[in-house]
């Protein structure tokens, strides 16, 4: 309706509804768990394909529909299928396009979980997983193997954020018949759109940015209308991991004010990663706005702007984290992201918790490593705080 007309701050707001006999300006939510059919023959042909429509709710809901469709917009997809959560994403990208003997390739800086999934459940049902250095070309290259079908990777990256070539990975990724999927969550579509560079498949956590209050559980996965139209869904429509109606529609709300939120986001994120970078009690600071950062330049190209992920290194290992952390008062201390609140965590013992000590070294996840998602408060009060943790 409007995805071809419009550019993408109205796209957020306006596509994807229909309305209905109702006249309804904002979008209805359909807390309903299976439709009526006109007819038996109506019901036979929904049901095979032949005529498309609403069929049961945990595959098709008006809602839900609407969330797709806009996110499917803005991110520049044919299809997008949403899910229950940003794992279950992941995990329905898996299920519908590998089969037993295949093989992934995967940056090893990625969210602590997913590494889970690949190696212990995956691993499971026979598809092994190489994990590589993000940012080395060169190891990407010598990893892939010929049942190689996946390469997957997160950029900016989780909680250090490197930042990958998106192009050059779809190149190597094409040229190898193989398919690259790239977890867009830090960015989101406001910031990068991965599909524009060559990607083929874009997962998120609508939990985060998405919403953008921490009120809900939401994932999705935006793709062609083969792998993500037909492969993806049917997942979804066989094992169930849907998004609820409400959740769909509380998504979309937070779409609607996306690229604002973004952009302040990104403008607090700068300055606490520039204060931060000039204090003598932190050993390094990892933030791609930065200049020093080494991908500065590739994340300037490929990114509009460097979203609100800030993590540094403080000195002193664990036990100096952990009293940085417990000193603040405001700063939330969960693992969640995306907020329009600030929250702290020590990845080490969270986020990445359940990695082994070689794995955590291997990503660079040390004990005296903070992450903080810098939200949407004033950011003078945000660096009091810190430096009331800093001070003590």
């Amino acid at each position: 309706m409007y995805d071809d007309e419009f550019l993408f701050e109205t796209r957020a707001i306006r596509s994807g509804h229909h309305r209905t006999a109702e006249g309804e300006h904002s979008e209805p939510i359909f807390p309903t768990s299976s439709f009526v059919f006109g007819s038996a023959a109506e019901a036979a042909a929904r049901f095979s394909g032949d005529q498309p429509g609403n069929i049961y709710a945990r595959f098709t809901n008006p809602t839900v529909k609407i969330f797709e469709q806009r996110l499917a917009a803005l991110e520049g997809a044919q299809s997008c299928v949403a899910t229950a959560s940003g794992m279950a994403a992941i995990m329905a990208v898996c299920l519908g396009l590998l089969r037993a003997g295949d093989h992934i390739v995967s940056s090893r800086s990625i969210f602590g979980t997913t590494s889970i999934l690949f190696e212990r459940y995956l691993g499971k049902f026979g598809v092994e997983t190489t994990f590589v250095d993000l940012t080395d070309m060169a190891v990407w290259q010598q990893a892939i193997q010929p049942n190689t079908k996946l390469l997957f990777l997160e950029t900016p990256s989780n909680p250090l954020s490197e930042v990958a070539d998106i192009a050059a990975l779809a190149d190597l990724a094409h040229a190898h018949d193989c398919l690259l999927v790239v977890d867009n969550c830090f960015c989101t579509p406001a910031l990068q759109q991965p599909l524009k560079l060559g990607a083929d498949i874009v997962v998120h956590s609508a939990t985060k940015y998405l919403d953008g209050q921490g009120r809900i559980m939401g994932g999705a996965v935006c793709g062609d209308s083969k792998h993500v139209g037909e492969d993806v869904l049917g997942v979804l429509r066989t094992t169930g991991p849907s998004m609820s109606p409400f959740n769909a529609w509380v998504a979309l709300k937070g779409l609607e004010t996306l690229s604002l939120r973004m952009r302040e986001h990104s403008a607090n994120a700068l300055k606490l990663a520039q204060f931060l970078d000039q204090h003598d009690r932190i050993e390094k600071v990892y933030f791609a706005g930065l200049e020093s950062h080494p991908q500065h330049a590739l994340a300037k190209s490929q990114q509009k702007d460097f979203g609100g992920i800030v993590s540094f290194e403080v000195k002193g290992g664990k036990q100096a984290a952990w009293k940085l952390i417990d000193s603040t008062r405001m700063l939330s201390i969960t693992a969640n992201l995306g907020d329009a609140k600030t929250t702290i965590t020590h990845p080490a013992t969270t986020t990445h918790g359940r990695l082994s000590d070689e794995q955590k070294a291997a990503a660079g996840i040390s004990d005296g490593l903070i992450r903080i998602a810098v939200g949407l408060e004033n950011i003078d009060d945000i660096l009091a705080d810190l430096r009331r943790g800093l001070e003590s």
